[in-house]
């Protein structure tokens, strides 16, 4: 059985250049499938908005979905680290707020610890949510719930004066106390300083090999997602294309006759059939 690693793991992987795995999960199969993998991570990402939703972005999703998916989450990976994503207004509203929900993640979904997004303006967030006990994680670069104000969805940080904003995001974040960072969809050469640069461990979503771990979306790994598919995404099967045409052969085999088999069905007890008719007749 796997032990579920802890904070002070992550910080001894980044210390021997041992890399960190982590992707998203949103239910109890797909958790299964993860912790059977050896998947270091699991984050329960407000991406379900659009991968379990179909929502246009992240910033419908509330509170109480998150939790309950990572809820299902933490009982399909008992032995992994999980981390609950923060929706949006969760937090952006005050101190009190952001440790209130932050500890809901907590008591309610037995997560490991909460991630959250923002460098230097959400410091004073991440100051008060670590003071209570709870371990953060960073999300700076390209920030999907404020995608809206950085352009849309757009690489970060990719002129020298953004790259040096990101990386005050970056030290902003950590001196604030989080134990851990997401860089997202900023270019390699920053991410690397970065990882560089700060002592926690600095994990990449589209930004480069050179940190000290990967995330994924589960939904774009195994094709699910078909809105769009973002540039970092390897594809490493497509799981669309397999339940499309499992579902197609299925209704052919019900329109040709074919499916349910014999071996498919529940007969009565043997003499009971003559039973049942004797007596429908009366």
């Amino acid at each position: 059985m796997a032990i579920k690693k802890a904070i002070h793991d992550f910080y001894k992987m980044k210390e021997n250049g041992e890399k960190v795995t982590w992707l998203t999960s949103y239910d109890f199969p797909t958790a299964q499938f993860a912790e059977a993998a050896g998947l270091d991570m699991i984050l329960v990402g407000d991406s379900l908005g659009m991968c379990v939703y179909g929502y246009k972005g992240t910033v419908p999703v509330t509170m109480d979905q998150c939790i309950v998916h990572c809820d299902a989450v933490r009982r399909g990976a008992p032995e992994t680290f999980i981390v609950g994503d923060m929706p949006f207004m969760s937090y952006q509203t005050s101190d009190i707020d952001a440790v209130t929900n932050a500890g809901r993640f907590l008591k309610e979904a037995d997560v490991d610890a909460i991630k959250l997004e923002g460098g230097t303006r959400v410091a004073s967030r991440i100051k008060s949510i670590v003071e209570a006990g709870i371990v953060v994680i960073g999300h700076i670069g390209l920030t999907p719930q404020s995608s809206g104000a950085l352009g849309g969805h757009k690489a970060q940080g990719r002129t020298a004066s953004d790259a040096a904003m990101v990386v005050e995001d970056a030290l902003a974040v950590q001196k604030a106390g989080a134990h851990m960072l997401l860089v997202e969809a900023i270019p390699p050469e920053v991410a690397q300083y970065i990882a560089d640069t700060l002592t926690i461990p600095v994990f990449s979503i589209g930004a480069g090999k050179e940190c000290d771990g990967q995330l994924l979306i589960v939904s774009d790994l195994i094709g699910q997602f078909q809105a769009f598919t973002p540039k970092f995404v390897k594809k490493y099967c497509d799981v669309a294309s397999i339940i499309t045409d499992a579902m197609k052969a299925y209704c052919a085999d019900v329109r040709e006759g074919k499916f349910p088999e014999d071996k498919h069905c529940y007969h009565m007890i043997k003499g009971e059939k003559e039973k049942f008719l004797k007596q429908m007749k009366r």
